[in-house]
């Protein structure tokens, strides 16, 4: 019965792409909605850009092995990128009409930072996918028993079908839909744990100390893994594309900065949810699993009735799913706009849509295959696509948009020493987090680059015409 209801929920997603398919008639429909959600749809999108895996199994897991301090990344990270977007980002950018980050680069910097962009953001975007898809197949796998893998090929097929039918609308109106019965399922659960527990009192008493510490020790080496961990997605996620298209999508400016609040709101509330599930079934049940990535589906599955059964799994199928198909789609839109189309400019609409279309199809396939490559947690995946996007794309999207100094050649140098330098870091094992010096890499990039004289080869900024657009 209960595979039965979760066969229903993954043809409901293809439902949606057929009927969202019917509203797609050009690129800026597939990509972005046709810049026409109104509030409700934009920020439920927004918010569930990171609303699955690793908000509901990786968190979890994380938190209830290392307490607070190793929860910073995420959600309190996610809820830190969202409103930033929506108060310094979401409106000079939805100003310019631009369909992706990398033509804000084309825009400010010259074509060859848009190449250059387009290169980066592509595969930041793998590990991420890798872990909505070992998520799904681990989730499918306790409940069916089917052989992960097979899980893994056909839930990653049914997304690539529905979002290669609608695009960003199939996103939209499955994660509105999705986000509704997940959370309803959450407080469910929620509800009868703490009955269980015995109150707020009883579960505290029953944790380590030091627990919930929020701040780290006062040492440096403690305060500068605490600020790495707020910047993984709190200022990595800023330059990736599929929360830029989900926040572009609104029907309008305003709309776009109240969906990006709304949504970092949510993270902030919603999001504790899973974190307190994780916690109550650790102190009640610290033998459910030795997997703490599947403590809320274990529960689920063996302390729930049917119908929370239904309910959650479900919605958790579905929700990763969506993410995933969010996922999929940025770096295939990159691809169209920005690499396929920088080689042949003329190319008609209809022609880039197709390119988009097949680029959805070759990048499921390949995250696929790296699922089954990988033995890391879906926390640690999710970080490492962050922290790609921070140190190559982070400082030259915010030089550009504050800095009316910033040059093509620092933009340049950025995005490589950066990306460089973070890569360095991570093969020698640096004792502080590799991030943090590819972050301070790219500063440097950005800075000595903008002050040299720029070459003449490369096309000169245009900060007036960005500046006028904020």
């Amino acid at each position: 019965m209960l595979l039965l209801f979760i066969t229903l929920y993954l043809l409901s997603n293809i439902a949606v792409g057929v009927w969202a398919a019917r509203k797609v008639t050009n690129t800026q429909d597939f990509v972005l909605a046709g810049r026409s959600l109104p509030l409700v749809l934009a920020a439920s999108a927004t918010f569930a850009t990171w609303f699955g895996s690793e908000t509901i199994m990786g968190a979890p897991a994380t938190f209830v092995e290392g307490g607070v301090l190793a929860i910073i990344e995420e959600p309190f990270g996610s809820a830190l990128c969202l409103f930033l977007v929506g108060a310094f980002y979401a409106r000079p950018l939805y100003r310019l009409g631009i369909t992706t980050f990398c033509d804000y680069f084309r825009l400010r910097f010259g074509r060859s930072a848009e190449l250059l962009s387009a290169l980066l953001i592509i595969p930041s975007y793998f590990s991420w996918i890798a872990a909505q898809f070992i998520a799904i197949g681990i989730v499918m796998n306790v409940v069916t028993g089917i052989p992960v893998f097979t899980c893994i090929a056909v839930s990653a097929s049914i997304v690539m079908i529905y979002t290669l039918l609608g695009g960003m609308w199939s996103i939209s109106i499955t994660d509105f839909f999705h986000n509704i019965i997940i959370v309803v399922a959450l407080i469910v659960l929620a509800v009868m744990l703490y009955e269980r527990v015995g109150g707020f009192g009883a579960l505290v008493a029953q944790t380590r100390p030091g627990f919930f510490r929020f701040f780290p020790e006062p040492n440096l080496k403690g305060s500068i893994e605490w600020l790495a961990a707020w910047m993984t997605i709190g200022l990595g996620s800023i330059p990736q594309q599929d929360i830029f298209q989900r926040v572009m999508a609104a029907k309008s400016e305003r709309t776009t900065v109240q969906a990006s609040y709304l949504a970092s709101f949510l993270y902030l509330t919603v999001a504790m949810l899973p974190l307190f599930i994780g916690l109550c079934g650790k102190v009640l049940y610290p033998n459910l699993n030795q997997d703490n990535q599947m403590m809320i589906p274990n529960l689920v599955l063996r302390h729930g009735n049917l119908f929370l059964q239904i309910l959650f799994f479900g919605a958790l199928v579905s929700a990763i799913l969506s993410v995933s198909s969010g996922a999929i789609l940025a770096p295939a839109t990159v691809f169209g706009e920005n690499i396929y189309r920088f080689f042949r400019p003329q190319i008609s609409d209809r022609t880039l849509l197709r390119s988009i279309r097949w680029a959805v199809v070759v990048i499921t396939v390949i995250c696929v295959w790296m699922s089954t490559q990988r033995d890391v947690s879906i926390f640690e995946l999710v970080g490492e696509s962050s922290a790609f996007s921070l140190v190559s794309l982070f400082v030259p999207l915010t030089a550009g948009l504050y800095w009316s100094r910033a040059t093509n050649l620092g933009c340049l140098l950025s995005m490589a020493v950066g990306i460089v330098v973070w890569l360095g870091c991570l093969w020698i094992e640096t004792d502080h987090s590799p991030m943090v010096y590819g972050l301070l890499a790219s500063m440097a990039g950005m800075l000595v680059g903008s002050l040299m004289p720029e070459p003449r080869m490369l096309a000169p900024a245009r900060a007036e015409e960005v500046n006028e657009s904020r």
